[in-house]
């Protein structure tokens, strides 16, 4: 009977140490799991932060923007850019003005030598002086100076209308001429600049005691080079316009003369 306890009280204790055991040892490795999964994210904070902290490692300046095409050729050409956009107006209005009076209805109106023809046709002398007189055509005015004098002979009316014609011719080409005026000038100005921008390039070279700035230099040299650019640009077309409205004025001019004179031949025997 005294065995029986004994047993049981050997059995608890244990059973008593092994719980004991048991909750230790679990209790042991909850720590270390908690140990560990808080020291996990400790490690990866300076990884995570490394990125942001590489940045500051390195001490590159940033880039400078890119500036775009026109900002750049502005800032190359300077006060130049104002000289050239004036011109570029200019040779734009005289263009245009000279396309209009190199018209074939503003120098040889067809209406007006069929409606004139008509009139001396019908003996209507009169009234083709007054057609004439009232069209402000080339040969508008070259056959009212020939009727207003054909009444002295054929010969001073063929003198008055030649005289008109070249005045007239005169104006067309006066008017003409302010083309090849910018076709030589233009290119003129972007030498200018060209040197301009060159004595800029050297003076930098000179003042700086060592190693100029390629920006510095980069600066005069654009100059140089866009202003000459610029002037070809303007001085080719107008050169090109000037000789084409040339030719044409010349040929317009002739067409005049001969249909002039033969609208007037009828009138030869006129003071004679």
């Amino acid at each position: 009977m005294l065995r029986r306890p004994h047993a049981y009280s050997l059995s608890f204790c244990v059973a008593t140490v092994a719980l004991m055991l048991g909750v230790f040892l679990s209790t042991q490795s909850v720590t270390a799991q908690d140990a560990g999964g808080d020291a996990a994210p400790a490690a990866e904070a300076p990884a995570a932060d490394a990125p942001a902290a590489a940045p500051a490692a390195g001490n590159d300046p940033a880039p400078p923007e890119a500036k775009s095409l026109f900002a750049w050729v502005f800032e190359a050409l300077s006060y130049y850019f104002w000289i050239f956009m004036c011109i570029s107006i200019i040779f734009v209005a005289l263009l245009v003005m000279n396309i209009m009076n190199a018209r074939r209805e503003n120098v040889v109106p067809l209406a007006l030598v069929e409606s004139f023809e008509a009139c001396l046709e019908e003996n209507q002398v009169q009234e083709a002086y007054d057609m004439a007189k009232e069209d402000e055509s080339f040969l508008g005015k070259v056959l009212s100076a020939g009727l207003e004098k054909v009444s002295l002979g054929y010969d001073k009316a063929i003198e008055a209308m030649q005289e008109v014609g070249e005045e007239e011719n005169m104006k067309l080409d006066h008017r003409l001429s302010y083309l090849a005026l910018i076709g030589t000038l233009s290119p003129m100005i972007g030498l200018f600049g060209t040197v301009d921008g060159m004595i800029r390039s050297f003076s930098v070279i000179a003042q700086s005691g060592s190693t100029p700035e390629a920006s510095k230099l980069a600066n005069g040299i654009s100059t140089a080079l866009f202003t000459t650019l610029v002037g070809l640009a303007l001085a080719i077309p107008a050169i090109a316009a000037y000789n084409i409205l040339r030719n044409r004025v010349d040929r317009l001019a002739l067409e005049v003369g001969i249909t002039s004179e033969g609208l007037m031949s009828r009138f030869q025997n006129v003071g004679k």
